[in-house]
């Protein structure tokens, strides 16, 4: 249960100790991160649940469920997000594209990602109706989540030294992911009506993550802990989307 402990400690706001992790305690948290996901997610669907139930508009109830989300998690992941999105969008070599994530200053880049993504997870959350609302937001989170054990897999090293990004890189099996996607997969079927949204926004997430884990260990030399928050926010947002424009009457 250190890996748990870990996990909250790391993704939450939640004061847990830990003391200084060991590496086996470390990428036991990655492993944990989708459970963590999925009760953040779960939390910030019961709180749109609870302000539309008081009258809130639902884009507005959307808005305010990401930004607990941001609350919740320090920003971390949203913060990577940032940052990914600079390092992207700059020219040079590795070391320069880096040199702009540690800045943290938020570019042009980062500013835009940020909009469109919080933006389509706001409207997303809105679309979706009352009784889908709870396990939809729990999938995602978990989904998210699971992105980490795909970047931080074997083969894959840190982009620099120092910071979450390397505490974990190359601790994860290639199988740990692809094990998480296939029983989210599962449980999105169950989860969501018709069965196929769910699913596929599962495999369109890990998809974009494969993607995006792909292009940054080339762009930057390795992963880092900004990728990991980058990820993350990404597969929340397609599993978020998908789920929503597959609902009748949108």
């Amino acid at each position: 249960m250190r890996g748990l402990a870990l996990a909250l400690s790391w993704l939450t706001v939640l004061p847990v100790r830990t003391g200084a992790p060991s590496a086996g305690t470390a990428a036991g948290a990655l492993r944990w991160a989708p459970v963590v996901g999925a009760a953040l997610g779960a939390a910030a669907g019961a709180l749109l649940l609870g302000l539309t139930a008081l009258g809130v508009p639902p884009l507005v109830g959307g808005l305010l469920a990401v930004g607990s989300l941001g609350l919740a998690t320090r920003g971390m992941h949203l913060d990577g997000l940032a940052d990914t999105a600079d390092g992207l969008g700059c020219y040079g070599p590795p070391e320069r594209a880096l040199a702009v994530m540690k800045d943290g200053g938020a570019g042009p880049f980062a500013v835009v990602t940020l909009i469109v993504v919080l933006g389509s997870q706001a409207a997303a959350l809105a679309s979706l109706p009352p009784g889908l609302l709870v396990g939809a937001t729990a999938l995602a989170g978990a989904v998210g989540r699971s992105a980490f054990a795909w970047v931080a897999r074997r083969g894959i090293p840190a982009a620099r030294p120092g910071g979450l990004g390397a505490t974990v890189a190359g601790s994860q099996p290639a199988w740990v992911a692809p094990l998480w996607w296939l029983v989210l997969a599962g449980l999105g079927a169950l989860l969501v009506p018709a069965r196929w949204p769910g699913a596929l926004a599962v495999g369109l997430a890990a998809a974009v993550v494969i993607g995006l884990s792909r292009h940054t260990a080339r762009r930057f030399g390795g992963m880092s802990g900004d990728v990991l928050g980058a990820a993350s926010e990404l597969a929340v947002t397609v599993v978020l989307v998908t789920v929503s424009a597959a609902q009748p009457g949108l």
